[in-house]
C-alpha cells in the first residue's frame, strides 16, 4: 500500500507558529513521525507540505494511479479551497483529512472544511497521533 501525506500552508513552521495551539515539535519531527508508523504498518509513504494551493492541487493530481490513500492536513485552505475539494473528487481516492488542533474550538471562520465533503474521515484535536490514526484507517480501509 502506498499513502501520499499532504500537509498545507505554514505546517512547515511547527516549532515556531503558536506553540501555544500547535505544539513545540517541528515539521521534521511531524514528517519523521508519520514516516516512523508508516514504516511499523508496512506501508510505502511520501510526505508532501506546500504554501500554495497550486501546488496541493497538482500534487492530489499526481497521485492518481499512484497511491492508494490521502491523508491530508489542507491547513488554512481547509477553509477555503474548493479547488482541492475539486482535485480530491477528481483522482478519486480514498481520503482522510487531518488536523492538529480542535478546530471546532477555534474561530468561528475555521469550523467548515471544504475537505470534509470528500474526506471519507476527519480527525482533529489529536495532534500528531492525528495522522496516525489517518494512516490506520486507510490501511485497514485498503486491507478489507
Amino acid at each position: 500500500m502506498k499513502i501520499k501525506v499532504i500537509n498545507g500552508p505554514n505546517l512547515n513552521m511547527l516549532g515556531i507558529r503558536e506553540p501555544d495551539v500547535y505544539g513545540k515539535l517541528t515539521y521534521k519531527d511531524l514528517v519523521e513521525f508519520v514516516e516512523g508508523v508508516c514504516a511499523e504498518k508496512g506501508v510505502q509513504c511520501s510526505v508532501y507540505q506546500s504554501n500554495h494551493e497550486g501546488d496541493i492541487v497538482t500534487e492530489i493530481q499526481n497521485c492518481y494511479g499512484e497511491y492508494d490513500g490521502v491523508v491530508i492536513n489542507p491547513a488554512a485552505y481547509t477553509h477555503t479551497s474548493v479547488a482541492i475539494l475539486d482535485a480530491l473528487k477528481a483522482v478519486s481516492i480514498p481520503t482522510a483529512e487531518v488536523h492538529l488542533s480542535e478546530v471546532s474550538e477555534r474561530e468561528q471562520f475555521r469550523h467548515f472544511s471544504y475537505v470534509s465533503l470528500y474526506a471519507e474521515k476527519v480527525i482533529t484535536g489529536k495532534g500528531f497521533d492525528g495522522y496516525k490514526e489517518a494512516v490506520e484507517y486507510l490501511v485497514n480501509k485498503y486491507n478489507k
